[in-house]
C-alpha cells in the first residue's frame, strides 16, 4: 500500500443487512482500505435488528480496515434511515430496534395523518406524510403494542446515531436523518412539540441535532474500536443522504437507483411539501433539501420476470406492442398498494424477449413519473442522469432509461457510495469544505456518459394509457389464498 497524501478519514455504511467501512485518503479520494460484515433482521411479521449488532459488525468491518483505520483524523457514519432504536437508562437497547423495512405501523400512520390535521398538514409541517417506515409511526406501534417497553426506554435514537453516540458518548443526530422521523418540523429545523405530544414522546428523550460542518463529539476512551482518543466525529447522516454526498450532486441533478426497489432524488434549494405523499421531503447533509420517491418494483421484479420466461436478464427482444406493470409487491409510486402485476396486449406473436423487455419498461415508467415529481423548477432537463444502485450496470436498464428518458445517463464508476459520503462529510470536518465539493473533487460521479436517444413518446403514452384504463383493477385487493 502507496502512502497516503493527506490524512485519512473513515467513512461508514451501516445498512440493512450489514456494515462497511471505508479508509479514504483526504486528498486524493483514494480507498486504502476497507471491511464489511454482516448483521441479521428477524423473518416474519416484523422486521427487526439488535443495535448491539451494528456495533459488533463496525467493529469488525474496522478491525478488517487494520491500521489504516487506526490513524484516521476524523470518521462520519451514514445509516439505514427511520429505525426506530429504544435504550435503557444504562444506554443499552430495550428491545430490538423497528426497521424501516417493517410495516406493521401502517394502521398507526394512517390514524395519525387523519387525527393531526390530514396530509396536507403534514406535508407542511414535516416535509412528508407519514408512511409505516417513519419513525413517528413505529412509535406509536410499540406505545400500542408494547407500553412496557416505552415506560423504560429513556432515550430515542435512529440507527446512525446509535452507532455515532456508541463512538462519542454523546447523543445526536442530523437534519438529513432526522427529516425522516416525522417529529422534525422541516420549516422550522426543530422537533414538532405538537407531534411528540400526541405520540406521547418526550423531546429530552431525543438527541440533538448537530448542523452541518459542526463537529458531533470526539471519540471517547472506553471503548474498543482501533480510533485515537480525540479522533474527530463529524454529524453522520441517513443512507440517501449520504449516498447524494458521496455523488457530489449539485442541485437540479437527478439521480436514479436502481435496487430491489427504485428510488428517485434530488438537491433542491427549495423545501418540498407534496401533501399527495409520494414525494418525502428529506433534508439534506448540506443545508438544501432532497425530495425523493420511491418505486416498490424494480430490479428483483423485472429479474422475477426472466426467471419466468426462462431469460437471462439481458435477453430482451425490442418490437413489444405489449404492456407489462411489474407490480408484484403492490406498488407505491403510482400508489396502488393492493396492485398484482398485469400483462395487456399478449398476441401469438409475442416473444418472451419482449415480454421482457415490457417488464423494463414498465418499471421504469414508475421511475420517471415518480422523478418529474421529485425535480422542481431549477432543475436542468437536459443534465445526465446519474444511474446508481445494482442494477446501473445492465445493459438492459441503462437502454430502457435512456430511450423512455430522453437523457444522456451517466454511470459512476464509484462503489459503496453511502459510505464514501461519510467519509466526504468527515474529510469536510478536517479542510473546512463542503462536503459535497469534496466528493466533486475526488470525482466520485466519474464513469462513462451514454448519449441521449430520442425518447420514445409511443410506449409511453401506451403504458400510461393502461395504467389509467386498468386503474380499478389494480386497487382491488387480490386474494393471495
Amino acid at each position: 500500500m502507496s502512502a497516503a497524501e493527506g490524512p485519512l478519514v473513515v467513512g461508514v455504511d451501516s445498512s440493512t443487512q450489514s456494515t462497511k467501512a471505508l479508509v479514504v485518503d483526504v486528498a486524493t479520494g483514494r480507498v486504502v482500505a476497507s471491511g464489511q460484515a454482516p448483521h441479521t433482521v428477524s423473518s416474519g411479521a416484523g422486521r427487526e435488528s439488535d443495535p448491539r449488532q451494528w456495533w459488533d459488525a463496525l467493529c469488525e468491518a474496522l478491525r478488517q480496515c487494520g491500521e489504516a483505520a487506526h490513524e484516521a483524523a476524523a470518521v462520519s457514519v451514514g445509516g439505514q434511515q427511520h429505525g426506530l432504536v429504544t435504550l435503557d437508562d444504562r444506554g443499552e437497547p430495550v428491545r430490538p430496534a423497528l426497521l424501516w423495512n417493517d410495516v406493521r405501523s401502517a394502521p398507526q400512520a394512517r390514524r395519525l395523518t387523519e387525527e393531526l390535521g390530514g396530509a396536507k398538514f403534514w406535508a407542511e409541517r414535516t416535509g412528508s406524510v407519514p408512511a409505516a417506515s417513519f419513525t413517528v409511526t413505529k412509535w406509536a406501534w410499540l406505545a400500542e403494542h408494547e407500553p412496557e417497553a416505552v415506560r423504560a426506554t429513556r432515550a430515542v435514537r435512529l440507527p446512525h446515531d446509535y452507532l455515532t453516540e456508541r463512538l462519542t458518548g454523546q447523543g445526536t443526530t442530523d437534519r438529513g436523518d432526522v427529516s425522516g422521523t416525522g417529529w422534525w418540523a422541516s420549516g422550522a429545523e426543530a422537533y414538532d412539540e405538537e407531534i411528540l405530544a400526541r405520540v406521547g414522546l418526550d423531546p429530552a428523550l431525543l438527541p440533538r441535532v448537530v448542523r452541518p460542518g459542526e463537529v458531533a463529539g470526539t471519540v471517547r476512551d472506553s471503548h474498543d474500536l482501533p480510533f485515537s482518543k480525540g479522533t474527530l466525529v463529524a454529524p453522520g447522516t441517513g443512507d440517501n443522504a449520504a449516498a447524494a454526498l458521496g455523488l457530489g450532486v449539485r442541485p437540479g441533478t437527478p439521480v436514479m437507483s436502481l435496487g430491489t426497489s427504485g428510488t428517485v432524488y434530488a438537491v433542491s434549494r427549495h423545501r418540498p411539501t407534496d401533501p399527495s405523499g409520494t414525494v418525502a421531503g428529506f433534508a439534506d447533509a448540506r443545508g438544501d433539501w432532497l425530495p425523493l420517491a420511491c418505486t416498490l418494483n424494480c430490479t428483483l421484479a423485472v429479474d422475477r420476470v426472466a426467471t419466468l420466461l426462462g431469460l437471462d436478464r439481458e435477453a430482451v427482444e425490442p418490437g413489444t406492442a405489449v404492456t407489462l406493470l411489474p407490480f408484484l409487491d403492490g406498488e407505491r409510486t403510482p400508489n396502488l398498494p393492493n396492485a398484482s402485476g398485469l400483462l395487456h396486449g399478449l398476441r401469438h406473436d409475442t416473444t418472451a424477449g419482449q415480454l421482457l423487455q415490457a417488464a423494463y419498461d414498465g418499471a421504469v415508467h414508475s421511475l420517471l413519473g415518480a422523478l418529474d415529481l421529485v425535480l422542481d423548477e431549477d432543475a436542468d432537463p437536459t443534465a445526465p442522469l446519474l444511474l446508481i444502485g445494482g442494477g446501473a450496470r445492465g445493459t438492459a436498464w441503462q437502454d430502457t432509461v435512456r430511450r423512455l428518458s430522453g437523457r444522456p445517463v451517466q454511470v459512476p464508476e464509484a462503489k459503496e457510495l453511502v459510505a464514501l459520503g461519510a467519509a466526504a462529510q468527515a474529510a469536510g470536518l478536517l479542510t473546512g469544505e463542503d462536503p459535497a465539493a469534496v466528493a466533486r473533487r475526488w470525482d466520485t460521479a466519474a464513469g462513462p456518459v451514454l448519449d441521449s436517444v430520442e425518447r420514445d413518446e409511443e410506449t409511453l403514452a401506451r403504458i400510461a394509457g393502461v395504467l389509467s384504463d386498468a386503474a380499478p383493477l389494480l386497487e382491488r385487493p387480490t386474494d393471495t389464498h
